[in-house]
């Protein structure tokens, strides 16, 4: 009767924590990316996320480049097993929301000598089987807690998984140009050495007739060389951003990539780039950073539950030798209930309860530093693309000045007005602008790039892997 007693006592006890305990959660975050403007420098509406920004520049070769990328790329191929070890993690720290249950087994045999004349010996074995079930209640939501963080770290995983998307095809982009840009230098040069050598040409005309002096002929010879020396190094660059390119598409160095494109792709005006707010949902890196602030703050839960009181249930069932034949007639269970509560660790958990609360600060500050740097990168590129070509313009009205300098040093030459060295000045400064103006609309473009990069790519929900999606957790 008493023990009966205090079996009931005891389940009234439980029943009554179970009921009066409120679970941990984290505290609501307000304004956890901290202040914004309200607009970029130059807002101009709404952008347009309905298909990825490389599609804007209208060239199939880029297009395919990274697709090629998003579906080889070593970098991706790594992201996503990250991701998949995030899910399993996931996995495993939700099991413990559920009972487990184990078979166990066990046979021993033993072997006697028996003191008859005989001098022989007697043996014997026994086994056993049957089930072990335990199941921890999550009183306080510890368990619950770590499962949320865990999801949230799989967010984070995927995310990551997102921006390396975008980093490749930036990168893809980035090479892709710069090829184009070295391809165009090296028909530039080899038509500014055309131009130099008919140049030479006529100068050595003049002077096997005596009428200008071995000075032009060797000034001239030296613009011809100097156009010869840079070809090598534009042919070397060039060579090496395809094999950047090769790896960034999974290939090996040397692998043909297809490249036929001769012309500098066209970029319009200054796309659409929406508000600073907008990059908490269009950046990835901006939506991994906060998940992994989220994470931390279940962790916090998680350590201040682990502080509290744990109750857990075992149960057992076990059959021997001679009980086998009543297994499917008779179950005799064991059942059992631990309650177990932190008196003395030393003040372990409550230092990893400090500890996981200043993991959430630091998580904090990178978030918010992550919103902001993402917001700077739109500004900077907003910006650079601006300027850029307004010195591109300037550039160009230059190069028109010195085109009719040189026209007009010529004449002056030929007419015997002047010496060569007006000639050689407004020929130097002519052909040093025309290769200045092809790498400054290598660097427009690529601001552009870096522009598109800095609002989130237009990163789809199935951009980097075929798979992302397949078999997704869900939070609840």
């Amino acid at each position: 009767m008493k023990d009966r007693y205090r079996y009931h006592l005891l389940l009234f006890v439980g029943i009554s924590m179970l009921i009066s305990c409120s679970p941990f959660k984290p505290a609501a975050m307000t304004d956890a990316s901290g202040e914004l403007p309200d607009a970029y420098s130059l807002y101009s509406g709404e952008p347009d996320a309905s298909s990825p920004w490389w599609e804007s520049v209208g060239s199939p070769e880029l297009s395919r480049l990274i697709n090629t990328a998003r579906s080889d790329s070593f970098t991706l191929k790594e992201a996503w097993a990250r991701l998949q070890q995030a899910r399993s993690l996931a996995i495993q720290a939700g099991a413990a929301l559920y009972p487990d249950l184990a078979a166990t087994g066990s046979v021993e045999y033993a072997r006697r000598r028996s003191k008859t004349t005989s001098g022989g010996s007697a043996g014997g074995e026994n086994y056993a089987v049957g089930l072990v079930s335990s199941y921890e209640i999550d009183l306080w939501g510890r368990v619950r807690s770590q499962r949320e963080a865990a999801l949230l770290d799989v967010g984070a995983s995927q995310a990551d998984l997102h921006t390396a998307t975008v980093t490749v095809a930036a990168e893809v982009a980035d090479r892709w140009v710069r090829i184009i840009s070295q391809r165009l230098q090296k028909q530039l040069l080899e038509k500014q050495l055309e131009n130099n050598l008919t140049f030479l040409e006529l100068i050595e005309l003049r002077f096997r007739k005596a009428m200008v002096s071995a000075l032009d002929v060797y000034q001239q010879k030296q613009v011809v060389e100097n156009v010869l020396a840079k070809i090598p190094l534009v042919e070397a660059e060039t060579q090496l951003l395809m094999h950047e390119l090769a790896m960034l598409l999974g290939r090996p160095p040397r692998a043909d990539l297809g490249l036929t494109q001769t012309e500098m792709p066209v970029i319009g005006r200054l796309p659409a780039v929406g508000l600073p707010a907008d990059l908490l949902a269009n950046r990835p890196d901006v939506r991994a950073a906060g998940m992994r602030l989220k994470a931390a703050e279940w962790q916090v839960a998680a350590a201040r539950a682990n502080r509290l009181p744990a109750l857990q249930f075992t149960a057992g069932a076990q059959y021997g030798r001679s009980d086998l034949d009543l297994l499917f007639d008779t179950w005799l269970l064991s059942l059992a209930a631990n309650l177990t509560a932190p008196i003395f660790d030393g003040g372990r958990r409550a230092a990893e309860v400090d500890h996981t609360r200043a993991q959430a600060d630091e998580n904090l500050w990178a978030y918010r530093r992550t919103v902001l740097t993402a917001v700077k990168e739109v500004e900077d590129a907003i910006e650079s693309e601006t300027r850029q070509r307004e010195h591109i313009k300037g550039l160009e009205a230059v190069k028109a000045a010195a085109r009719k300098g040189l026209e007009e040093a010529i004449w002056r030459y030929r007419n015997g007005l002047s010496d060569y060295l007006p000639v050689l000045t407004q020929l130097l400064a002519v052909q040093d602008l025309e290769r200045n103006l092809i790498s400054q609309q290598e660097l427009l473009i690529l601001y552009r790039v870096g522009l598109h990069r800095a609002l989130g790519g237009g990163w789809l929900a199935d951009a980097g892997h075929p798979e992302v999606t397949a078999g997704a957790i869900t939070q609840e």
